[in-house]
């Protein structure tokens, strides 16, 4: 788990960062800086997106995956959940849910942390998580001076997260194949185009409701992928 491990302390100093400059940065510097997040998050999850060799897996498995996210209300649950420990936390401004949402998706739904898990899981030096705490790192300091403490907490469903990716690969690593990766990224890249939706601001779309299809691809991915 040093690979998880480090990803999260890198999450929380990025975080601590940008929280001390968040009260520091005119709004139209955070406000241009969120326009570049937002269309860079698009444009990384039309590159995963891309990765699909079956699209008719991509379509079944982000469709239900959306139906059963949203008759298990998994966003408004969370959201309910966050606006209670930020409540009970006593902490102000009306970012925090979107903070820890948007930096929990942002770190958690690209390839590097899928094939991270594989290369942690399978006892390889996790080189690949390595590279992605620096990003993420970065990452976080530009989230945190916008959104504010939000992505501070986003550290702890990341390390449980890849932890639980870590330990499930260890179990999985034989029939794991490249191709069954690349679905799920696939996936994994629709929701990051919706995320992008959001930052920008140009529709308001439930993508929590979306995790479902992540399971969904990996199912198909093992019944259909040789």
């Amino acid at each position: 788990m040093l690979g998880t491990i480090v990803n999260t302390i890198t999450v929380l100093t990025g975080s601590l960062l940008g929280l001390f400059l968040h009260s520091r940065l005119p709004e139209r510097l955070t406000r241009t800086a969120f326009s570049a997040i937002g269309i860079f998050t698009i444009f990384i999850g039309i590159n995963m997106a891309l990765k699909t060799s079956h699209i008719l897996i991509l379509v079944f498995s982000i469709l239900p995956g959306a139906i059963i996210g949203e008759l298990l209300q998994i966003e408004d649950r969370l959201n309910q959940f966050t606006e209670r420990l930020q409540s009970r936390l006593r902490i102000k401004g009306g970012t925090f849910t979107e903070g820890l949402i948007t930096a929990f998706l942002l770190f958690c739904m690209g390839s590097m942390t899928i094939l991270g898990a594989i290369e942690e899981g399978t006892g390889n030096t996790p080189n690949l998580y390595f590279t992605k705490a620096l990003l993420d790192g970065f990452a976080a300091i530009a989230l945190a001076a916008g959104l504010g403490s939000g992505v501070l907490f986003s550290a702890l469903p990341l390390f449980l997260y890849q932890a639980t990716l870590t330990l499930l690969a260890r179990l999985l690593n034989t029939i794991l194949l490249p191709g069954i990766v690349d679905e799920i990224t696939a996936v994994g890249g629709l929701i990051l185009i919706g995320l992008g939706i959001n930052i920008l601001q140009l529709k308001k779309l439930k993508i929590l409701n979306l995790l479902p299809g992540l399971l969904i691809a990996l199912i198909l991915g093992l019944i259909f992928v040789r």
